[in-house]
C-alpha cells in the first residue's frame, strides 16, 4: 500500500475558511454588480420584447443567493473548525480520507458545508464532501484498506488512509 503522508488538520481547516472568505467576498462584488445592472434606469425595457431588467432581476436575485449560502457554509465551517478534529477511527464528520483511484491518490475531507469545493493544501488539492453526499455516504465507518464503489460498473476504489 503507497504511503501517504498525515495532514495537519488544523491548517487545512484554516485554508478552507479562507478559500470560502474569498469565495464570499467575489460572491458579495457580483451580488452588487448585478444588483446595479437590474436597478439601472438603462435597464429599463424599451418594447414588450426586451427582457434586459427582467434578466437582471433573475441574475441579481440569484448572486444574492449565493452570497446567503456562502454565508451559511462559513459559519457552519467555523463552528465546525472550533471543535477539534478527530483523529483515527473510521471516516467521519472531520476525517480527511485518502482513496486509490486508477487516476492516482485523490484526498477528501468530510465536513458539514461547502462540497464539492477543492481546496489547495500542502501541495495536494483536497475535496470536500458532506457526509449527504453520495461519496459522503459511501465513505462513512470506511478504513484504511477497505473499498468503495464510486462508480457502478467501474472498479472499486481502495482507502489508503484516514486521518
Amino acid at each position: 500500500m503507497p504511503k501517504v503522508d498525515r495532514m495537519n488538520k488544523t491548517g487545512l481547516l484554516r485554508a478552507i475558511v479562507e478559500t470560502l472568505e474569498a469565495e464570499l467576498d467575489a460572491a458579495v462584488r457580483e451580488a452588487r454588480a448585478a444588483s446595479d445592472a437590474a436597478t439601472d434606469p438603462d435597464s429599463k425595457a424599451e418594447n414588450k420584447y426586451d427582457t434586459r431588467a427582467l434578466e437582471a432581476s433573475y441574475l441579481a436575485r440569484g448572486q444574492a443567493r449565493r452570497v446567503t449560502e456562502l454565508q451559511e457554509s462559513l459559519r457552519d465551517l467555523l463552528a465546525f473548525a472550533a471543535a477539534p478534529p478527530p483523529t483515527g477511527g473510521p471516516a467521519a464528520l472531520g476525517s480527511l480520507v485518502t482513496l486509490e483511484t486508477p487516476d492516482g491518490p485523490l484526498a477528501y475531507f468530510l465536513c458539514p458545508a461547502a462540497g464539492g469545493a477543492e481546496v489547495p493544501h500542502e501541495g495536494r488539492t483536497i475535496t470536500l464532501l458532506t457526509p449527504a453526499s453520495p461519496l459522503g455516504r459511501k465513505l462513512a465507518g470506511r478504513r484504511a484498506g477497505d473499498t468503495v464503489a464510486a462508480h457502478p460498473g467501474r472498479p472499486a476504489w481502495r482507502v489508503l488512509a484516514v486521518e
